[in-house]
């Protein structure tokens, strides 16, 4: 048995690198201070996103930013106080989203997003989770001729450059394959590489059973207690203390809160969401983005789960849930939605870094110290990807790719 890892973090990245560890021979203890797949994993729209070659970036044009900051654009929400402490990593954010750093960005961010399926799919087959997943791709649908039209062009281009497949439907090849739409709309690009789940939270607790049934231990416990102990690492938990000689911090939105006890300064922020269930009502066949409105419809187990955009807020900020109201009322205008599942919205935080790459590799000044977090909007899509990049850098040989776009050093110290 190798040394011992412990891996604070129990969302989809933090449950894969475990996994990956602890099939890799490693004694692997996972803690949090929920079960796993509780917190952001939980709240997605559960899509596997194999299209999503290029992160997404901060709208450059004056018009989108006005829209933003005048809260007419549906996809974004802010809190003003919050966003002003940020600011920087919103700059930094900005600067990166222009054509040549994104370009550049996409790179990498594509290197990973390659295998994303094929990842998930190994560890589908080994945790007996085949039953969760459908293969029917994701659509993202336009209400308007001009928008669609420029999506046509984009999915073309993305096709060209990384040969993921895509379909187009006008607007009535749409309404035949989504007879629940009340009214037509201008047509859709059909993605046809990418997956959905029924249950994301289910998801991560099959690989999380599949972790245990491995050999490894999960502990409920705070991981913002870690410290260093001598030439190890120790964390409290509701068992006691628990030791290892290494320690991967995949705490999503919270690691940045556990990073800087340690000295290290990344340009981390969130992005909050919300959804809901629907039951009684209409679905979509697959999960469909309303592109021009800047929600998710999803077919969830527990009904259809409208998803929202993105918020800048803070982690523990009040509840603002504005932009699921639109959402609602947008999507009550293409389907008979039914009733609300939930009394209260399920809110969350997404992860984000400025230069839209997540952060994998060591942390540079305290050995055994590792860093898995800041996958944005792809956690759950990346987990798997994510875990195998990592468990091949703590092995020391060499990486299934490169991993120099992911490296914490790449923000300098």
């Amino acid at each position: 048995m190798k040394r011992p890892i412990l891996v604070i973090g129990a969302g989809m990245v933090g449950t894969c690198t475990a996994l990956e560890l602890v099939l890799r021979g490693y004694a692997v203890t996972l803690l949090d201070r929920r079960m796993p797949g509780q917190e952001t994993s939980y709240g997605n729209a559960g899509v596997i996103q194999r299209e999503a070659v290029e992160p997404y970036p901060m709208p450059r044009s004056a018009g989108a930013l006005l829209a933003a900051a005048l809260g007419l654009a549906p996809s974004v929400n802010y809190h003003p106080l919050f966003t002003l402490a940020v600011l920087p990593r919103l700059w930094q954010y900005w600067r990166a989203s222009a054509p040549g750093p994104h370009a550049a960005i996409s790179r990498h961010y594509a290197a990973l997003i390659a295998h994303a399926t094929s990842e998930h799919e190994r560890l589908l087959h080994l945790a007996d989770a085949d039953d969760l997943v459908r293969r029917t791709g994701l659509r993202l649908a336009f209400r308007s001729g001009k928008p669609f039209a420029a999506a046509l062009a984009e999915a073309e281009r993305l096709q060209r450059m990384y040969g993921i497949d895509y379909r187009a439907l006008d607007g009535a090849e749409l309404a035949r394959a989504e007879p629940g739409f009340r009214t037509t709309l201008a047509g859709a690009v059909h993605w046809s590489d990418s997956w959905s789940v029924t249950d994301p939270g289910k998801l991560v607790e099959r690989y999380a059973a599949l972790f245990r049934q491995s050999g490894g231990h999960f502990v409920r416990g705070d991981g913002l207690t870690l410290r260093q102990r001598g030439a190890a690492w120790q964390a409290d938990s509701m068992d006691g203390p628990v030791d290892a000689a290494q320690v991967v911090i995949a705490l999503g939105p919270w690691s940045d809160n556990l990073i800087r006890r340690f000295g290290y300064r990344l340009p981390l922020f969130v992005k909050r969401g919300y959804h809901l269930h629907y039951t009684g009502g209409a679905m979509p066949s697959v999960p469909t983005l309303d592109a021009e409105r800047g929600y998710v419809m999803s077919p969830q187990s527990r009904g259809l789960r409208i998803t929202t955009g993105a918020e800048i807020a803070g982690v523990d900020a009040r509840p603002t849930p504005r932009q699921l109201a639109q959402a609602e009322a947008s999507a009550r205008q293409l389907l008979d939605l039914g009733t609300p599942v939930e009394s209260a919205p399920w809110m969350g935080s997404r992860p984000c870094v400025a230069d839209m790459l997540p952060v994998i590799g060591p942390a540079g000044r305290h050995p055994g110290l590792w860093f898995n977090f800041g996958h944005g909007h792809q956690g759950f899509t990346l987990g798997p990807a994510s875990a195998r990049l990592l468990a091949d850098l703590i092995e020391g040989g060499t990486p299934f790719i490169s991993a120099d776009g992911y490296a914490p050093q790449r923000f300098g110290g």
